[in-house]
């Protein structure tokens, strides 16, 4: 008994092993693989393999072994700019909502904006890699070739259906009358 269930066990794993799982497996599309790479200098960007996508980001060859540019920077006070210092000053005495100020009501609904603003403007200063827009543009410049190649498959697909409702038409016309004292179809 022992000996059939490990044989049994062991068949079905062969089974799921050799890609006969089940049918939902196999309608589960795979996706697409995006390779993020940083080169320096005047290295080649590896090509892609296997459909996959791969981006270069480029950078000078100087940059190849420092410390990467987001972690170079320091929080402390000698390292701050006047400039930060003055409009720090500019919001001693606002108070009330959208102040971020623990004075008056609603003084911390402005707390949140603020962040949010300082995000957004470092995010613009900032000169590092943005994969995104580079994935974006690889898949622009792929859909490119796709809709030309749609529109050929496209008029390829009509022009064989007009030829198969052509051949249609003509098996399905009617058969010319008989005129009396002939037999039909002579």
């Amino acid at each position: 008994m022992m000996r059939l269930m490990f044989t049994s066990s062991a068949a079905l794993a062969a089974l799921i092993g050799a890609g006969l799982a089940s049918p939902a497996m196999a309608q589960a599309a795979p996706e697409e693989k995006v390779n993020m790479v940083i080169v320096y200098g005047d290295d080649p960007c590896p090509a892609a393999d296997d459909g996959s996508i791969t981006v270069c980001a480029r950078k000078d060859e100087g940059e190849r072994f420092r410390i990467p540019a987001p972690l170079r920077q320091s929080a402390s006070p000698q390292n701050e700019a006047w400039n930060n210092k003055v409009i720090a000053y500019e919001r001693v005495g606002r108070t009330g909502t959208l102040s971020c100020s623990p004075v008056g009501p609603g003084g911390a609904t402005g707390c949140m904006q603020q962040l949010i603003d300082k995000s957004y403007a470092e995010k613009a200063q900032s000169g590092d890699v943005r994969f995104s827009t580079l994935i974006q543009a690889e898949r622009d410049r792929r859909l490119a070739t796709v809709d030309s190649e749609a529109t050929e498959t496209q008029t390829e697909v009509e022009a064989r259906e007009r030829q198969y409702e052509a051949r249609q038409g003509a098996a399905q016309a009617p058969a010319p009358a008989a005129t009396p004292g002939q037999p039909a179809g002579k």
